[in-house]
């Protein structure tokens, strides 16, 4: 999560919007590769084996971050204990996979940019036209193409591959941009979405990641602890905490951290 990384991010993601804003057919053209014009249906949709990998992928990102999700509920539950992990790694575990996978992508662009999906347009056997990626007006009502919350969550990867310990985390990294791309072709090939779906939904989550980890562990000013983190989270839950005590007949006091 350096420098050089997000120059290279924002580079791909220039390059992407001004030839695909200039030459929209592009996405069609791509689409067209997994499409076939004989049975009017993109071939893909129907294997299994693709199916269970497109599930099992999204299965995999949420068990990552299930311990995380786990050691805060747990926290909140029972503030009077220390986190069960690092309070770091789970707020920017969570806070990067809500935001990337969920606010950005399902609850603001979905839902609010009308961009049809391939399976959708006329070009494809649907009865919407397309519009290029920049063209909130489609007519898809809800759901709709850009951008994809499945890459996106895919390419959140790249969060817990930037916690990997400094010698395993360029093969992390590897790792995670790989299962991405595999998702995001898979995504394609089920004419669920366009190129520029697939790879702005990756740009954009490796943004969201790379401001939360600098929040969050890089730069001083904002630099957190875990020790902190469990702090605050113990002030938050304690008043909570202490009504349940209290409505069994115990008393524990004020919150134990000033």
């Amino acid at each position: 999560m350096n420098r050089t990384g997000l120059f290279i991010a924002l580079s791909l993601a220039l390059v992407i919007g001004v030839v695909f804003g200039l030459y929209p057919e592009l996405d069609l053209k791509l689409a067209a590769l997994f499409y076939d014009p004989a049975s009017r249906t993109f071939p893909w949709k129907q294997n299994e084996l693709a199916q269970i990998a497109r599930d099992g992928a999204m299965w995999l990102a949420w068990a990552i971050a299930l311990p995380s999700i786990v050691a805060l509920i747990v926290k909140l539950v029972r503030p009077d204990r220390p986190l069960l992990i690092s309070g770091r790694a789970a707020i920017f575990l969570v806070l990067t996979l809500t935001l990337s996978a969920g606010v950005l992508t399902n609850l603001t662009f979905k839902s609010y940019w009308g961009r049809p999906r391939p399976v959708l347009v006329a070009e494809f056997g649907g009865d919407l036209s397309f519009v290029p990626w920049w063209d909130p007006r489609g007519r898809c009502g809800r759901n709709c193409s850009f951008f994809s919350g499945e890459s996106a969550t895919a390419f959140w990867t790249l969060a817990p591959a930037a916690l990997a310990p400094p010698a395993w985390r360029p093969l992390a990294y590897a790792a995670a941009t790989l299962f991405g791309l595999v998702i995001s072709a898979l995504r394609m090939a089920f004419g669920g979405h366009f190129f520029t779906d697939v790879t702005i939904a990756g740009l954009v989550t490796f943004l969201v990641i790379w401001l939360v980890h600098g929040l969050i562990y890089r730069w001083a000013r904002t630099r957190w602890s875990d020790g902190a983190v469990d702090a605050v989270m113990t002030r938050l839950a304690w008043p909570l905490y202490r009504a349940r005590k209290r409505r069994r007949g115990q008393e524990v006091g004020a919150s134990p951290v000033a």
